[in-house]
């Protein structure tokens, strides 16, 4: 269709990289991008783009992905246990600063004709448009409005978004243990002379440092709670400060909507779905999104048949990404419980938390952690065996007899409290062994794995986790990642995703 007017609601990467796209689809359309912030101010630090996305980004517009790799930082993945790394090459990854990166969006659209409006803020409603692209964020005003059967659901753990004045040499995920409970960093440069360090925490260690005590007002930063971090983290700041910008503690807010468009007005990006920060996926589903979209926008008929295609597009990808991030936020909320793990297993449980890294694959792109991993999980030299899964497999397989007790695990979360209630009963019948089993389908056998790391830790049981045999891959990651004692290979095949 051919559109005579389309306003943006939200100047950030879906709206600006959207409004771009449409313009050079569509040059006769008038194209106004509304951003209630000034130009030149936004808030937090670095993201990051990896190659899957750069690809894409490609495909729709290579000039502006040349200058957004321009101004990024490629950069390596490491883990740091007490001084214990592992590293894992991650090529292509690249950390470039939001206001990089909105730089470039801004000129790139703006040389495509698309005009910029900052300093308001107007509803859907008030815009003479065809067609109204609400980007306006996790808070959208716009999808609060209605009409979009949203729901938001709040993580169990706290983090804060702050940044240090100097480039690390890689990104880095560090566990500190301190008198109060465990603090981890997810901290990775993106520009010579910056870092972002998100930092996470549990709800009794974050009330047990008194960092629930602060009066936070406005625009400021949580200047306590960044003070204490700073000599956390002293180790990996070198001597420097944390940096705040409207720093404080959140938990983080899942999106979801039953429907993405209402009458003329359609949602993208953060407004429109959120998926958890492990996962890198904020600004990747917000440019995924605007590319279908303009694609849909340009090749049907009306809005409402475009609004439907965009939406039957982009829901699956979406949906997937966010069952993903869902286990990586429930992975990384549970992070102290497996800090006892040497460095390179538990780069492996990291790996392959949400399920979408086979062990095979991670061992052929970072053969010495997994070689290390092996070595320590089988008490032999490092190697990676061409029969990964067989060999691994080989000597951990229970026997038919064994005496256990038996746990039928069918539930969704297995840090809930349906789990709760299942490890509580499991520890005071006290048993020595115990045999995990549910449905054949692989999301269930992958949170089947969770609860056995659970049940290991808490019971102090040895655990085995029956799965089927076309998901043996999953129960040797779930063995070496130190998930399950034994598995049981058994019952009909598995299907479906971990999504």
């Amino acid at each position: 269709m051919q559109l005579r007017r389309v306003a943006v609601l939200g100047g950030g990467p879906a709206g600006l990289y959207a409004a771009r796209l449409l313009k050079l689809a569509q040059p006769r359309c008038e194209v106004v991008v509304h951003e209630q912030g000034e130009r030149d101010t936004t808030f937090g630090f670095g993201v990051g783009l990896a190659a899957g996305t750069q690809r894409k980004l490609e495909a729709a517009d290579a000039d502006t992905l040349r200058d957004i790799r321009a101004a990024g930082r490629p950069h390596d993945m490491t883990m740091d246990v007490g001084g214990a790394v592992a590293r894992v090459r991650n090529d292509n990854l690249i950390g470039i600063a939001r206001t990089e990166l909105l730089d470039v969006l801004q000129r790139h659209a703006e040389k495509a004709g698309v005009r910029l409006e900052h300093g308001v803020r107007p509803a859907a409603d008030d815009l003479d448009a065809d067609v109204v692209l609400a980007a306006d964020g996790v808070g959208s005003a716009t999808r609060e409005a209605g009409g979009f059967g949203a729901s938001v659901e709040l993580g169990r753990g706290l983090f804060l978004w702050c940044g240090a004045g100097f480039a690390l040499d890689d990104a880095v995920f560090a566990p500190v243990d301190t008198e109060h409970g465990t603090f981890v960093t997810h901290a990775y440069p993106y520009a010579d002379d910056r870092s972002t360090f998100l930092i996470e925490t549990d709800e009794p260690t974050w009330r047990a440092a008194c960092l629930d005590t602060a009066v936070v007002e406005g625009d400021a930063s949580d200047t306590a709670s960044l003070a204490h971090l700073r000599e956390v983290f002293r180790t990996h700041l070198r001597g420097h400060d944390l940096i705040g910008n409207r720093t404080r503690w959140q938990r983080f807010r899942t999106v979801t909507c039953r429907r993405w468009s209402a009458g003329r007005v359609v949602l993208l990006g953060d407004a429109a779905h959120t998926a958890h920060f492990s996962i890198g996926s904020g600004t990747k589903l917000a440019m995924e999104d605007a590319i279908a979209l303009v694609a849909a926008l340009d090749a049907e008929p009306d809005p409402p048949a475009a609004f439907a295609r965009y939406e039957a597009v982009r829901r699956p990808a979406v949906e997937r990404l966010q069952e993903l991030a869902r286990r990586s936020r429930l992975w990384w909320e549970s992070f102290p419980s497996r800090t006892h793990l040497p460095v390179e297993r538990l780069m492996i449980s990291y790996m392959t938390r949400a399920g979408n890294i086979p062990l095979d694959r991670f061992a052929a792109t970072s053969p010495e952690v997994v070689g290390a991993a092996l070595g320590q999980f089988a008490g032999v030299a490092p190697q990676v065996p061409p029969d990964l899964t067989d060999w691994v497999l080989r000597s951990r397989v229970a026997p038919d007899d064994l005496d256990a007790l038996v746990v039928d695990a069918v539930l969704d979360d297995p840090w809930g409290v349906e789990a709760d209630a299942v490890v509580a009963a499991a520890a005071a019948a006290a048993p020595a062994a115990l045999r995990v089993v549910g449905p054949p389908e692989r999301p269930a056998l992958l949170t089947r794995l969770d609860l056995a790391e659970r049940l290991r830790t808490e019971v102090g049981a040895t655990v085995v986790v029956e799965g089927p045999p076309d998901l043996r891959d999953d129960l040797a990651a779930g063995l070496v990642s130190g998930r399950a004692d034994l598995v049981g290979v058994t019952g009909s095949t598995g299907s479906g995703e971990a999504s």
